[in-house]
């Protein structure tokens, strides 16, 4: 196969992968779903794979097989991830915890207000019934990782802190494993100040760096 004739089959692949589009209904906006952009890069990675596998007077059909076949993995990762998505955007609608998509990874920003007193590792009643609706997902979709980070403001000492954000961390993977999931999928780690995503020089900026960060990915 020459290469004019593979990089056209690659183009062909991506772009039948690519053909799908979604309505967000948060935004109203048509995109492109997350099954269909992994769809586009497995189509192009099975190509390329049934290429360099196949003998030469095969490569054409090598290519075609390995794009199907690697757009459907691809968009069966992303699809996964697409219902769990819309699942867990209905159970925080309300609740003040942010649902954020980064590719294939889906993040849950849960704000101290909601989750924590000031100083304390203790789950707040809000907190906790929040994790419910977290937990009911997860045990759904048991193919998904979880690493669960506290993060805390900059006042008071970094070891108190480091161990505040550990504690916090561990209480929300506590609270999820209570409620039925597996331990083994979960990590929990503190970070104390080490990750702020505001400055520690005003109030609001502190409020915004003491939260819990949950984010979701799929097993590999």
């Amino acid at each position: 196969m020459t290469a004019h004739r593979l990089l056209m089959t690659l183009l062909a692949a991506s772009i039948a992968a690519t053909g799908c589009t979604t309505i967000n209904p948060y935004t109203g906006e048509e995109q492109t779903s997350s099954a269909a952009k992994g769809g586009a890069i497995g189509a192009a990675a099975g190509a390329l794979v049934g290429v360099l596998s196949s003998s030469k007077k095969d490569r054409g059909k090598g290519a075609l097989i390995g794009a199907a076949s690697g757009a459907a993995l691809g968009g069966g990762i992303g699809y996964y991830m697409d219902v769990q998505e819309a699942k867990l955007r209905q159970k925080m609608k309300g609740t003040g915890v942010s649902v954020t998509r980064n590719g294939d990874q889906i993040i849950l920003n849960m704000p101290n207000n909601v989750t924590f007193d000031s100083n304390s590792s203790q789950l707040k009643p809000a907190g906790a019934q929040t994790l419910t609706g977290v937990a009911m997902v997860l045990k759904e979709y048991d193919q998904t990782r979880v690493n669960i980070v506290g993060h805390t403001d900059s006042t008071g000492s970094r070891q108190l802190n480091m161990r505040l954000s550990q504690q916090r961390a561990e209480s929300v993977g506590s609270s999820l494993i209570t409620q039925g999931v597996d331990a083994g999928r979960l990590s929990m780690t503190g970070v104390g100040p080490d990750q702020p995503v505001a400055s520690n020089t005003t109030e609001s900026g502190k409020a915004q760096n003491r939260r819990v960060t949950v984010t979701l990915s799929p097993a590999s």
